[in-house]
């Protein structure tokens, strides 16, 4: 006896209560709360394009552009309950489609296109305008930063290397290395947002159509720069996503790094950073107690918006290439939470930055207990006395033990064991007098000779800081520049959808 064939007596019905309320209904939700519009722009520009191409006659296309101002109009999407009578949000709109057009007409908008590329872009017309707004608030940091840098390109502060004080430098320079790191995350972003800007629609499933579609008119009514070229690509290679994640990822990875350093900078031992009281809490019970709470906020956000741009990226990993939900509704909506938590950490660190000052007495005070200017008297030895720099380092260290030994001040406790350790090391007395000494191992010497590409110096920083605000306004215009073509693609969509929708 041949065994049945369970299709026959499958008396089951479309959804399942469990897969309708674990999938279905969160599925919904999301389209209708992220992705409204996008399907609304790309109902509009398919239907211009199968109009102008004559895919579809006139008449027809005239007829569904209005049926969809009417659903437009009649249906709240926020106000929407999912009741599983259709699967999801497309198959909403068809059917109210179907309520409104004739037989003949029902369908029609759906020729020559899939739920493939309509899916893939969507998500990029939603990723689109998030990504804009996060490479704004960068640059509004950037634009923070540099404030500040103007403000203390020459105010002295103890840089660390390995948690210990290591030479001086100053603030300016500091923050101009993470406004490097920044402008370079700021690139990033933008290279992944060259492969939001080419559009996915038109490939339909896989192969495109067999309908002499338009697919540059599309991309172009829809603000995009290009169609996405190959048609299996489009709805497997979704390195568009890995790409923005990926970016938004090193981003709160790398001021992660710069969130740190002002935790440690500001703790009472250090404490060569000022957080004025707008950014202070107190303790319930330490009456004492200044609490710089904001830089603890930005650490853990940075990390959920790295954590989460990671988690994205890392959904695709060992996914297959081609088409599949893995990358689609539930894993954009979640990657969307990125931007929200990513704008808080810009946005609150590009309003910390300008408020914070230099503690100089801390800083002072550690440069003379940690004798961290030496390194340039053994460079001094080596200009000005003609000794290898091996040799000068080593009296340069035999300074350097003796003056904190006796918790002294290099400046001025400095010249009687560096001219005893010259004789020793060198056999004869220095040509380098006492006053020079104390000029060669102070900070402000040390940062002034220092005026080599990249260094701390005055002109050196100046010119670096030249370069970075010449980079920040070719990306500001750019940015305007995108928005602009975006914004005249949107009003060429509704001008021909409109005239379109009023044909006879």
């Amino acid at each position: 006896m041949e065994p049945a064939d369970p299709r026959v007596s499958d008396n089951s019905v479309f959804p399942n209560p469990v897969y309708k309320e674990t999938v279905l209904r969160p599925l919904f939700d999301g389209a209708k709360t992220h992705h409204v519009d996008g399907f609304r722009a790309i109902d509009r520009a398919h239907l211009v394009m199968l109009a102008e191409t004559g895919i579809l006659p006139r008449e027809t296309a005239s007829r569904i552009a209005r049926a969809l101002i009417a659903i437009e109009r009649e249906i709240e999407p926020a106000a929407l309950t999912y009741t599983g009578e259709v699967e999801d949000y497309f198959f909403l709109v068809e059917a109210e489609l179907r309520k409104r057009l004739q037989p003949d007409d029902n369908g029609r908008l759906h020729t020559g296109r899939s739920r493939n590329d309509i899916d893939h872009t969507l998500f990029k017309l939603a990723l689109k305008p998030r990504l804009d707004k996060l490479a704004g608030q960068l640059r509004a940091l950037i634009a923070a930063a540099l404030t500040l840098v103007e403000r203390e390109k020459a105010t002295l502060i103890v840089a660390y290397t390995h948690g210990q004080p290591a030479q001086p430098s100053t603030l300016g320079h500091y923050l101009s290395a993470a406004i490097e790191v920044m402008l370079r995350d700021h690139r990033r972003l933008m290279q992944a947002r060259e492969l939001l800007d080419l559009c996915p629609l038109g490939a339909a499933a896989i192969t495109t159509s067999g309908f002499p579609l338009d697919r540059h008119r599309t991309a172009h009514l829809l603000g995009f720069e290009a169609p996405l070229r190959n048609s299996y690509g489009c709805i497997a290679a979704v390195d568009y996503t890995t790409a923005v994640f990926s970016a938004i990822e090193l981003v709160f990875l790398h001021l992660g790094r710069l969130i740190q350093d002002l935790q440690f900078w500001t703790a009472f031992e250090v404490g060569q950073i000022y957080v004025p009281n707008a950014f202070v809490q107190i303790s319930s019970i330490m009456p004492q107690k200044r609490n710089p709470v904001p830089i603890e906020h930005l650490r853990h956000l940075a990390s959920q918006t790295m954590s989460r741009a990671r988690m994205v990226r890392d959904i695709v990993h060992n996914t297959p290439f081609t088409d599949m939900n893995d990358s689609e509704g539930e894993t954009q909506d979640a990657g969307y939470q990125t931007f929200e938590s990513g704008g808080r950490v810009l946005d609150l660190l590009a309003a910390l930055l300008p408020a914070l000052s230099v503690d100089s007495r801390r800083v002072a005070e550690t440069i003379r207990r940690s004798c961290i200017t030496v390194t340039e008297l053994a460079d001094t030895l080596v200009r000005q006395e003609g000794l290898s720099f091996r040799a000068a380092h080593e009296i340069a260290a035999a300074v350097a033990r003796a003056v904190v030994a006796k918790d002294g001040d290099l400046p001025r406790d400095g010249y009687a064991p560096f001219a005893a350790a010259f004789r020793h090391a060198a056999g004869r007395e220095p040509q380098l007098s006492r006053e020079d000494f104390a000029t060669a191992v102070s900070p402000e010497n040390f940062v002034a000779l220092r005026e080599r590409f990249g260094g701390p110096g005055p002109t050196a920083l100046g010119e670096a800081l030249a370069a970075y605000r010449a980079e920040l306004a070719a990306a500001e215009d750019a940015a305007t520049a995108i928005a602009k073509r975006e914004d005249a693609a949107r009003r060429e969509l509704d001008a021909a959808f409109n005239a379109l929708a009023g044909a006879a």
